[in-house]
């Protein structure tokens, strides 16, 4: 946003240099237009600003989602992970039983 706003401050003032003193009316139009130009180009910059605002917000969105649902299916292999090692327990302490 920095080179926009500078690079139209430099078309202003060269507009502004190559134009006649005598000539009045055809400066203020380059400086109306010029001006013009500026406030487009400010708006421009602005709303393509808000745009990549809005897509950032809705990606950390979606990536804060991705996150919760890794989180629940690691909690859930956890638990899965617990109930087998308990079953392998089970199963060891009955062959221990089993062979006495």
């Amino acid at each position: 946003m920095k080179k926009l706003l500078l690079s139209t401050v430099l078309l202003l003032c060269l507009s502004l240099t190559f134009t006649s003193c005598r000539d009045t009316k055809n400066a203020e139009d380059a400086v109306e237009n010029a001006a013009d130009a500026t406030e487009e180009a400010m708006e421009d910059a602005s709303e393509a600003t808000e745009e990549a605002a809005e897509e950032a917000m809705d990606a950390a969105e979606e990536a804060m989602d991705a996150a919760g649902e890794a989180a629940d299916d690691a909690v859930d292999a956890a638990g899965e992970a617990v109930d087998a090692a308990g079953e392998a327990v089970d199963k060891a302490a009955d062959a221990v039983k089993g062979a006495q």
